[in-house]
């Protein structure tokens, strides 16, 4: 059925969801994983005020103010490099052959590609479930990939704080 299984995970509250769908899937298929997580400057949360200064068209950047941005930026690289270590290491404890990948850049593509130059018989990714004007503004990386994949793709909605109804 599957034998190579891309999984995305950006750390929302929803990625540990999605990691154990995807081993539970893997494992049920014996299908090899791998775990890919994209960085990017230009989104929420990485973006940085240093960048949107207001009242003009050229910001300036003073150099210690670059100097705190790169370092902010290397130690997130780092801590989710380690993030994505922890999840490979307990896929494998759990018996499924998982690699991992951290790129920069545009998630959707970036996912494309990967999915492609991999050879992957499945993407399994996120949905955060943005709609009209939102998705516009903000991109929606699961409608990119759904529309350019090379392969099938399985979407896992987002948690939502629904409350309880007392019946």
């Amino acid at each position: 059925m599957f034998n190579k299984i891309l999984v995305a995970l950006d750390n929302s509250e929803t990625s540990q969801y999605i990691f154990e769908q995807s081993v539970f899937l893997s494992k049920a298929t014996n299908a090899s994983m791998m775990l890919l997580h994209v960085l990017s400057p230009l989104e929420d949360p990485y973006l940085n005020p240093v960048f949107l200064q207001s009242g003009t068209i050229y910001p300036t950047l003073n150099t210690e103010a670059m100097n705190k941005y790169i370092e902010i930026w290397n130690e997130l690289k780092e801590e989710r490099l380690t993030w994505m270590r922890s999840l490979s290491k307990q896929a494998v404890n759990m018996g499924v052959n998982t690699d991992f990948v951290q790129d920069m850049g545009d998630a959707g593509r970036i996912i494309c590609k990967l999915a492609l130059d991999w050879q992957a018989d499945l993407i399994i990714i996120g949905r955060r479930g943005r709609t009209g004007i939102n998705e516009l503004l903000l991109g929606s990386v699961s409608n990119y990939v759904l529309h350019h994949a090379s392969c099938s793709v399985l979407t896992i909605q987002g948690f939502t704080s629904l409350p309880l109804v007392n019946t």
